[in-house]
């Protein structure tokens, strides 16, 4: 089953990138997680450039999510809400709007960041994007706190809980994959 991932910040030394490889690190057999890292390439939504005109980043977007079973997003929260870069991937993704790549596609969302919200609220304002647009989407957030101690050396969660939850995020994402790939 294939699993997509895709971070919603576009800083290099990513907490939420590092939340993905940690995601990565314990996945359920048969699953891979593949990371889509093409974010800060895309142009800003505009209906005039939509269908055949869209740009090959967006194309390349539409086609990593058409080619997966699901999709796990990790997300900042900036200003309490979703980085624009992120919210603009997801105007992207909802074109056509009734049968977008991410229509019945099961999603995830989890965040962190660097305060003690671990991006709670950017996590919920994404999961009310991901349902207008038609997602199956997971209603269980990971918020992670105080991102910048939060993994190991390895990249894994160091608190037990967060890492815990985590797995069942994951669990529960590729089971709703491999129903929907069945």
């Amino acid at each position: 089953m294939r699993m997509l991932g895709i971070s919603g910040s576009l800083r290099v030394g990513s907490h939420n990138r590092a939340l993905l490889a940690a995601a990565a690190t314990d996945l359920p057999p048969g699953v891979e997680l593949r990371e889509w890292r093409g974010l800060d390439m895309l142009p800003a939504y505009s209906e005039d450039f939509d269908g055949r005109l869209a740009a090959p980043s967006v194309r390349a977007l539409r086609r990593a999510l058409a080619e997966s079973d699901a999709v796990l997003i990790a997300t900042p929260e900036y200003n309490h809400s979703i980085p624009g870069a992120l919210k603009n991937a997801l105007d992207w993704a909802s074109r056509p709007h009734p049968e977008n790549a991410l229509r019945a596609k099961p999603v995830a969302v989890i965040g962190a960041s660097t305060g003690v919200f671990g991006a709670i609220w950017a996590q919920a304002e994404l999961r009310k994007v991901l349902n207008a647009i038609g997602a199956d989407v997971v209603d269980t957030a990971l918020p992670v706190p105080t991102a910048a101690t939060a993994f190991t050396a390895e990249g894994r969660l160091r608190d037990r809980r967060l890492a815990g939850a985590l797995r069942d995020i994951i669990d529960e994402l590729a089971t709703l994959g491999l129903a929907r790939a069945a």
